[in-house]
């Protein structure tokens, strides 16, 4: 049995008695045993960065950078090795997998340029003889709690611009799927990161906690369920820590009455049943505005939803493959259940799929609800799965008001000809990100990721310029050089600059 360990101090490291089964989602076998950490073992991987930290964050910025260009080297040249390894705990198919960490790749492109990224503000003569400047400095020691569903991206999104800005970063990955998080790791040493700036624990609960409480620990990125990215925020800003903790979505799709219903449909089926629907900015709700346009949509959307393929991650022709293991199958069986009780018309029944030759694999097929209404509780919550709810409304005022009063704000999209009404919807609906005419509306890298509502908490986005607010802390010196005069007459008045 494979053991998957921590990566302390720029090597391998057994945790303790503690381990947790990492499953092939693909067959529901166990394929390796992950060590769950404990504080001991964080205080390890602390001790080893607060030994590199000094040396690191003296480094100049264009030195980070090169190590940065040498990385995105490496995992390009890895990437088919990356990818397979990745879909074989997570469940996603390859071409999906390297999507994963293409766009993890990008955030590692904009990291390269953190010199200019870095680079403070300076007024000269800001009052009589007296210059004014900024500089952005590293915060020290750092760490990600990242999510199952994208164990390449999202490290990538947190440890790219946090070690580019100087710090040292302790990352700790879903115990799900942790082997990409480590060989990151592993390639990051290779392309001649310090030994202890970044480092990879593995663990549950205990280790999060630890992370949270430890006083040398000056900022969390977090990156999961909205009750635990409430818990790590919490808990995080009362140990007097930098806190960004993403939580769960409902993302919504409205469809006007102009749209081009047929790559309307070609992006629901991709959106809200790609990856198996285990996305944050998965489209799961799809709000068509008018019965005429409703009725047109499920008619379009039944035979696509046929067609879609579901097969083992390895299977060149499938859309999607598994969900990530059993228990969260179970999960998204409960929330069909729970629509149909409360009044959804069950479309498409995607519960008891099997694949040939592959039976005790974590599948489950894509599942279409109609005429769900806003206050069932499936429509509520997040289900993160391969189902679609179709909320009919009758108004453009509907359409804008449904995502608006929802509790999650993560990401919404308009499909729509009609310029004036997008740029209306863009500017009323109250969701952090929008798309118009773009089914998934992550930003490019440079730009930021964040929703509102309970889908974020914290002032500060992620990636970006957001991103090197978020590791960085602003120093502003005023200065003035003496002229000659000494008499000190003024010493005692506040200085202005009159």
């Amino acid at each position: 049995m494979r053991t998957i360990d921590h990566y302390i101090g720029g090597g391998a490291h057994a945790a303790g008695v503690r381990h947790s089964d990492v499953f092939d989602p693909n067959n529901g076998g166990v394929q390796a045993r992950v060590g769950l950490g404990s504080e001991a073992d964080l205080q390890r991987a602390v001790d080893a960065a607060n030994a590199a930290l000094p040396g690191w964050s003296a480094t100049n910025p264009q030195r980070r950078a090169r190590v940065m260009f040498k990385f995105k080297e490496l995992v390009e040249r890895e990437m088919d090795s990356l990818a397979h390894l990745l879909s074989s705990e997570h469940g996603k198919v390859i071409a999906d997998s390297r999507g994963d960490i293409q766009r993890g790749l990008e955030v590692i492109e904009f990291a390269c340029g953190i010199p200019h990224a870095l680079k403070g503000e300076y007024t000269q003569g800001a009052g009589p003889g007296i210059d004014v400047f900024s500089m952005r400095q590293p915060l020290g020691i750092v760490s990600g709690i990242t999510p199952f569903n994208f164990p390449a991206m999202i490290p990538m999104w947190m440890f790219g611009v946090a070690i580019a800005c100087g710090n040292a970063f302790i990352l700790k990955p879903s115990e799900r799927d942790p082997s990409v998080p480590v060989r990151l790791a592993e390639l990051m040493t290779e392309a001649g990161l310090p030994d202890g700036i970044l480092q990879v624990v593995n663990g549950d609960k205990e280790m999060v906690d630890a992370i949270l409480d430890h006083p040398d620990i000056k900022a969390v990125s977090f990156v999961g369920s909205s009750d635990i990215a409430h818990y790590v925020y919490r808990r995080g800003v009362a140990a007097g820590k930098r806190v960004q903790a993403m939580g769960g979505a409902k993302n919504h799709g409205i469809v006007m009455p102009d749209a081009d219903l047929d790559q309307v449909v070609n992006d629901l089926t991709g959106a809200a049943f790609g990856s198996a629907g285990e996305r944050c900015m998965a489209l799961p709700v799809v709000v068509p505005v008018g019965e005429k346009t409703a009725e047109a949509l499920r008619e379009k959307l039944i035979p696509a939803i046929g067609k879609l393929r579901v097969g083992v991650s390895t299977d060149a022709e499938a859309h999607y493959g598994p969900v990530v293991n059993a228990a969260h199958r179970q999960r998204i069986e409960n929330y069909i259940q729970m629509c149909a009780d409360e009044g959804g018309e069950l479309v498409v029944d995607g519960r008891g799929f099997a694949l040939q030759g592959h039976e005790e694999g974590f599948f489950i097929g894509p599942t279409l609800f109609d005429r769900v209404q806003p206050h069932f509780q499936s429509y509520q919550e997040e289900i993160f799965g391969p189902v679609l709810q179709i909320v009919r409304a009758d108004s453009f005022e509907e359409a804008v008001r449904l995502p608006s009063d929802h509790q999650y704000g993560n990401g919404v999209a308009i499909f729509t000809r009609n310029g004036h009404a997008a740029r209306e919807f863009a500017a009323r609906v109250n969701v952090g990100m929008v798309g118009i005419n773009v089914p998934i509306p992550v930003p490019v890298a440079y730009h930021t990721f964040g929703g509102w509502k309970r889908s974020a908490f914290g002032d500060i986005n992620q990636h970006g310029m957001e991103g090197v607010r978020f590791y960085t802390k602003t120093k502003t010196v005023t200065q003035r050089w003496p002229d000659g005069s000494v008499t000190g007459e003024n010493a005692f008045v506040i200085p202005t600059m009159g």
